[in-house]
C-alpha cells in the first residue's frame, strides 16, 4: 500500500468521522428557537466555531496520547497520525495552536455578531470560548489531562450536551428557560455514549498506559450498563422536553430515529471482543447527528 501523502495525513489527523457528532448540539439548539428568533448567518458562524473546536479536540488528542505512550502497538483502534510516523509532534503542534486561534477569531465573530459585544453577555460567551478551547486540549495534553482522571464524559456532557445546545439556543433567542437544558442532557449523553464506546475499545490499552477513564475503573460490563443507562437517560430528557413544549405531533418526528439507538445498545451489549466496538462509534456519532436533524425537521414543520 502506499503511503499517504502530506494532504491525506492531515485528513486522517482532522478524524472528519466525528464531524457529524460536534454539529449535533449547535443543530438541536439553534433549530428550538426557530420560530421565535432565528439567524442563518448565527448558525453558519456557530457550525464552524465547533468544526473547528471538534478537529482542535481530535489533533490535541492524538498529541497527548502519542506523547504520553497511550497510542502505541497494544491500541485497537485506528492509528494516530503522530503514532505511525505520518506527522511530528512539532508538526502537530503547529496545527493546535493555528486551530486555537481561528476557534477564538470564529468564536468572537459568532458572538459579536449574536449579541454585539457591548455587555456582560458577550463577555461570558467569551469566557465560555476559552474554556471550551482549553478543554479541547486538556483532555490529553499536559500533566493534569483529565480525560487521565475519568472526567472525559463530564466534559463532553457539559459542552457537547449543555453548553453546546443551551449556548447555541441562546444566541439565537437571546434568552434562556431551564427547559433547554433537557434537549442538551440528552445531545449530551449520547455524545457520552460515543465516548464510552471508544473507551470500552481502548480500555486494556488504556489501562496499561495509565489512563484511568470511567470503563477501566468500572470494568467492561458496568460500563456496558453504564452506556445503556445514557442513550436512555438522553431519550427521557427529550421526551420530557416534548411534552413540556407539545405543539403538535410532528414535534415527535425524531422518534423515528429511536431503532437505530435501540440497534446501538442491543448489539453492543452483545461484544465480547473490545476491536468490535470500533464500528458502534461511527454508527451512534451518526445516529446522533441525524437525531439532531429530525428533531430540528420537527421543531420547524411542527412546533
Amino acid at each position: 500500500m502506499d503511503s499517504p501523502t502530506k494532504i491525506q495525513a492531515w485528513l486522517y489527523a482532522f478524524r472528519l468521522r466525528t464531524l457529524p457528532l460536534a454539529f449535533s448540539s449547535i443543530i438541536t439548539g439553534s433549530f428550538i428557537s426557530y420560530h421565535h428568533r432565528f439567524s442563518w448567518s448565527i448558525l453558519g458562524l456557530a457550525v464552524i466555531t465547533t468544526l473547528l473546536l471538534q478537529v482542535l479536540s481530535n489533533l490535541a488528542n492524538d498529541y497527548g496520547d502519542s506523547e504520553k505512550g497511550t497510542d502505541n502497538e497494544d491500541r485497537i483502534g485506528p492509528k494516530r497520525a503522530v503514532q505511525s510516523g505520518i506527522l511530528s509532534f512539532s508538526e502537530i503542534k503547529r496545527a493546535i495552536i493555528l486551530c486555537s486561534v481561528l476557534c477564538l477569531v470564529s468564536g468572537t465573530m459568532l458572538i459579536h455578531y449574536s449579541l454585539g459585544g457591548q455587555d456582560i453577555r458577550s463577555m461570558i460567551f467569551l469566557l465560555m470560548g476559552l474554556a471550551a478551547i482549553a478543554a479541547a486540549i486538556k483532555y490529553t495534553v499536559g500533566k493534569g489531562a483529565y480525560g487521565y482522571f475519568g472526567m472525559g464524559d463530564i466534559f463532553v456532557l457539559l459542552f457537547f450536551g449543555l453548553i453546546g445546545v443551551g449556548g447555541s439556543y441562546y444566541l439565537q433567542s437571546q434568552e434562556f428557560h431551564w427547559s433547554i437544558l433537557l434537549p442538551g442532557i440528552a445531545i449530551g449523553c449520547f455524545a457520552s455514549g460515543v465516548l464510552n464506546l471508544n473507551n470500552m475499545r481502548d480500555r486494556i490499552s488504556d489501562r496499561k498506559a495509565g489512563k484511568n477513564t470511567i470503563v477501566v475503573k468500572m470494568g467492561a460490563h458496568n460500563a456496558k450498563i453504564y452506556h445503556i443507562a445514557l442513550l436512555l437517560t438522553g431519550w427521557v430528557a427529550i421526551i420530557i422536553f416534548s411534552i413540556r413544549n407539545f405543539h403538535s405531533s410532528l414535534c415527535f418526528l425524531y422518534l423515528l430515529t429511536a431503532p437505530l439507538f435501540w440497534k446501538n445498545i442491543f448489539a453492543v451489549w452483545k461484544v465480547s471482543d473490545p476491536k468490535d466496538f470500533d464500528p458502534f462509534l461511527k454508527q451512534l456519532a451518526i445516529s446522533t447527528f441525524i437525531f439532531s436533524v429530525a428533531f430540528a425537521l420537527g421543531q420547524v414543520i411542527g412546533c
